[in-house]
């Protein structure tokens, strides 16, 4: 018997992850992305977690999710509650791990059909690591 994975048509998949790279139906982004269950993935204009705001979860709100999974780079960093503000009121639910987590969660949720979106932090690869 030979085993595969349904994935429904049109449906996202984060099929890899690494440390500075995720890839989303196997394109590689080496920057934060926004991952929409359905549609394209757009970068997130947010290089680390110190750049976040309201802003930046509030611009979420335009692709109608029932749950949002914050990424938040390679430890688990909670994002202040005023950040969220604008999603708790619509009635969006906000899961945060890291963001290898984020991109599993992502994928089997996605996979079920949910109406999620990932909004991961892909910390940047330094060009001219400092020598020791």
């Amino acid at each position: 018997m030979k085993f595969h994975l349904d994935v429904a048509h049109g449906v996202n998949m984060i099929t890899r992850h690494e440390d500075t790279r995720v890839w989303v139906n196997n394109q590689a982004w080496e920057e934060s992305v926004i991952v929409p269950w359905q549609g394209a993935a757009v970068a997130w204009q947010v290089a680390h977690f110190d750049a976040l705001g309201p802003q930046a979860f509030a611009r979420l709100l335009s692709l109608e999710p029932e749950l949002i999974l914050f990424g938040s780079g390679q430890r688990l960093r909670f994002a202040p509650a005023p950040w969220l503000r604008a999603l708790i009121e619509r009635g969006v639910g906000v899961e945060t791990m890291d963001t290898a987590a984020a991109c599993r969660t992502f994928t089997v949720l996605a996979g079920e059909g949910r109406k999620v979106v990932a909004a991961l932090l892909v910390p940047r690869r330094e060009l001219n690591p400092p020598s020791t």
